[in-house]
């Protein structure tokens, strides 16, 4: 190490070193207001070009978006390098990643426990566990891929909950009653209308275009996804390969389709039929509600409130999960208190199938 105070009182610093590729690297950098200063620089680009668990958590982290970035949807990288700079890095971002402990983990739960969204309101904790993951998600691919040992997550329970605790959704007398507040605005009330009537989620529909629809064969083939990120209209794949799929829409939706595009002669096959964003929607939303008196949801538990449409109507999980792009399990697994009590049934099919042998 070569640190140098200068005549002005600032100090450098001069050293050569060895990157991860084992080649060998010079650096000079001047303008330190102290000797320990400089001396940190040094020590830490070191530990970033070596990639020694040594470096600031900080540094780490641009190596993981590195890493991951180029691996995910650009709109899921956005959120969660959100989460990462606002939830994340305030607290361990100057930690040295082979000095943070298990223990540290727990005071940051702590933390974020007791934290508060602008307006008032405790994170819900289906956020709370999005967030944990991500904070185990960085430690476990420094431990896997850099050497980080021992891994802190490791020993550290999970705060939050994988599920929302109550399943919120309209009944369909409750959506006709809403429906009715939308008819003064056709663009509003055709996209309820679908997300109502064929549970695609928000992205999808935003992204339909007239091509979308082969109205002859009542089909509607979801194939793309709309975000709207850093001011600009993102369309991406569908969330999984399971969500591309054609569905079958009834003849009064494709008749309301029709008569929407009607109103917009003018447009591309290719273009997006619905040229306004998620906010727009759950303006929207809450507009309704207020005007109609019906139960306040997220525009997401429309998505819902079809599963469960479908469910009174007595189709199966397989199929609803078909139409959902899910997987049966996930429909099985996430709206069991939603199907009909088939225990007794099955207790009693038993008991004739028993008796039919004697």
């Amino acid at each position: 190490m070569s640190v140098r105070r200068m005549p002005n009182g600032t100090f450098t610093v001069q050293f050569r070193c060895k990157d991860k590729e084992g080649r060998d690297v010079h650096k000079f950098k001047r303008g330190f207001a102290s000797k320990s200063e400089a001396e940190d620089w040094e020590n830490d680009y070191k530990a970033t070009r070596g990639q020694s668990m040594a470096m600031k958590f900080s540094d780490f982290l641009t190596i993981y978006e590195d890493d991951m970035k180029p691996r995910i949807r650009e709109t899921t990288w956005a959120t969660k390098r959100h989460i990462i700079r606002t939830k994340i890095e305030p607290f361990f971002g100057r930690m040295r990643m082979e000095d943070i402990r298990s223990i540290d983990i727990i005071h940051w739960q702590n933390r974020l426990m007791d934290a508060k969204r602008a307006n008032g309101e405790a994170y819900s904790p289906t956020y709370l566990r999005t967030i944990n993951n991500q904070v185990t998600a960085i430690f476990n691919h420094a431990a896997r891929y850099y050497g980080l040992y021992p891994n802190p997550a490791i020993k550290t329970m999970k705060i939050g909950a994988k599920e929302a605790g109550e399943m919120l959704f309209w009944t369909k007398d409750e959506y006709l009653r809403f429906s009715e507040a939308m008819l003064e605005k056709p663009m509003s009330y055709i996209m309820f209308e679908i997300l109502y009537w064929t549970g695609v989620r928000e992205g999808e529909l935003l992204a339909l275009t007239p091509s979308s629809f082969d109205l002859s064969r009542l089909e509607m083939r979801i194939d793309s996804s709309y975000q709207r990120l850093h001011g600009r209209d993102v369309i991406t794949d569908p969330k999984t390969p399971k969500s591309v799929r054609t569905i079958k829409i009834p003849e009064f939706l494709k008749e309301e389709v029709e008569e929407y595009l009607e109103g917009i002669p003018n447009i591309e096959k290719d273009e997006r039929m619905f040229k306004t964003t998620k906010h727009y929607l759950a303006h929207e939303m809450k507009r309704g509600c207020a005007q109609t008196g019906v139960k306040r949801i997220r525009i997401h538990d429309l998505r819902h409130s079809h599963v469960s449409l479908l469910i009174d109507m007595g189709f199966s999980a397989l199929a609803i999960a078909e139409r959902l792009g899910h997987e049966a399990t996930d429909i099985t697994f996430r709206y069991a208190h939603l199907f009909p009590n088939v225990q007794e049934e099955m207790a009693n099919a038993l008991e004739v199938s028993k008796g039919d042998v004697f």
